[in-house]
């Protein structure tokens, strides 16, 4: 029997590009407000005698212009579990089986609402990526998320841990090759963040673990990705176009994460902003030349809100309008940092905002748009996507 490969590899893969069909969020109920949150800080860790260094955290808090997060540890929660306030007991275990199941369960929320909006039964979902920098157990969060979900057996799993803030990108590029290379692929994408793997007590020697506490909250992200719609029941919010992934040369150490007894510990390169600054020129370049574009005011954004400085000198040096990084200001004044959850938050405030306000397409009346996402390494992610019509 004569076997033609090349027709069998065409009859594998999907005819049209990737598109996302539905998004989800969700966050903890715990709410907490950023003017009060260094009081609350330090008296939950029993560090009001570090006023200098209360003082210096009320700046940074400041600085992040938040006006709000989510979070998952309580005053209950710290109080039955005194080590995690403090700055250098052996906590990670502690962490661990607290987190073990808590992410893949916010994860389940947010994905959840993805599943409802896209409106087909669990059952079709064929591949499954989940997210975190949480949470390590094995079996991990992507199998806890499939039996909370009850999703098929048969489903295929991708775990990706500890990417931190550029992992939403990651997924994007990743779902994107798995949509357009398997025919009636459906993929569910889940990034789900609890900073309670990095909360700890303050210390004058480690400012950037104050840096990290001021920042990050907890939320989980969900997305629905496929090729080939099926008419009249799924709808398109956004085609996946291109994506790609750099390192940032000579930006080793920029930004580290690392596990320890005490848990999740982050180091932070002073000019981070700087970095992002110089290379996204060039990134930008390198997706957007084969479609002419070189105005970056033609596209729609969605930038991982990392910091304000990082926003703001993204604005200056590509010249963008005012008001083209507001989704990004929004979820990072509502959220705080998100870690991989973040670009997602992003993307649905753009698409609520372009309902709201009337606008022809997903990408606030603009056809195309990117999504930007950076991280440790230092790792630029780009992402091209095409907005479709409301």
């Amino acid at each position: 029997m004569a076997v033609n490969v090349d027709d069998i590899r065409k009859s594998q893969r999907a005819d049209g590009p990737a598109i996302v069909m539905a998004v989800g969020t969700a966050t903890p109920p715990n709410v907490v407000d950023q003017i009060t949150y260094p009081d609350y800080y330090f008296r939950v860790t029993d560090s009001q005698h570090m006023t200098q260094l209360k003082d210096k955290f009320k700046q940074i808090c400041e600085a992040t212009k938040i006006r709000k997060r989510h979070k998952y540890l309580t005053e209950d929660i710290l109080k039955e579990n005194p080590n995690l306030c403090a700055f250098m007991a052996p906590s990670f275990d502690t962490r661990q089986e607290m987190l073990a199941m808590e992410v893949p369960k916010l994860g389940m929320e947010a994905a959840s609402k993805a599943i409802d909006e896209w409106a087909r039964p669990k059952s079709s979902i064929t591949h499954l990526i989940f997210c975190t920098s949480s949470a390590i157990s094995i079996p991990g969060a992507d199998y806890h998320l499939t039996t909370l979900l009850h999703l098929n057996p048969s489903i295929q799993r991708h775990m990706l841990y500890h990417q931190a803030f550029s992992a939403g990108g990651a997924a994007l590029r990743l779902a994107k090759d798995l949509a357009e290379n398997n025919k009636g692929a459906r993929v569910l994408v889940v990034c789900s963040e609890i900073s309670a793997i990095s909360f700890r007590g303050p210390s004058d020697k480690h400012l950037d673990g104050l840096t990290a506490e001021a920042l990050f909250g907890d939320g989980a992200a969900a997305l629905i990705i496929g090729s080939d719609l099926i008419p009249d029941i799924e709808k398109p919010i956004f085609q996946i176009v291109r994506a790609t992934q750099r390192i940032v040369p000579q930006s080793d150490g920029a930004a580290i994460g690392l596990l320890r007894e005490v848990g999740l510990t982050y180091h932070l390169y002073k000019d981070i902003p700087g970095l992002v600054e110089d290379c996204i020129g060039e990134c930008l370049v390198e997706v957007f030349g084969e479609f002419g574009i070189c105005d970056w005011n033609e596209l729609f954004w969605v930038a991982h809100p990392g910091l304000p400085a990082i926003l703001d000198r993204v604005e200056v040096r590509l010249g963008l309008e005012s008001g083209k990084l507001r989704a990004s200001r929004h979820v990072l004044r509502e959220f705080g940092n998100v870690s991989s959850a973040s670009l997602v938050f992003v993307l649905e405030e753009m698409r609520r905002w372009s309902r709201e306000e009337g606008c022809k397409t997903t990408g606030e009346g603009l056809e195309w748009g990117v999504v930007f996402g950076f991280g440790p390494g230092f790792t630029i992610e780009t992402v091209v996507l095409r907005s479709v019509a409301i």
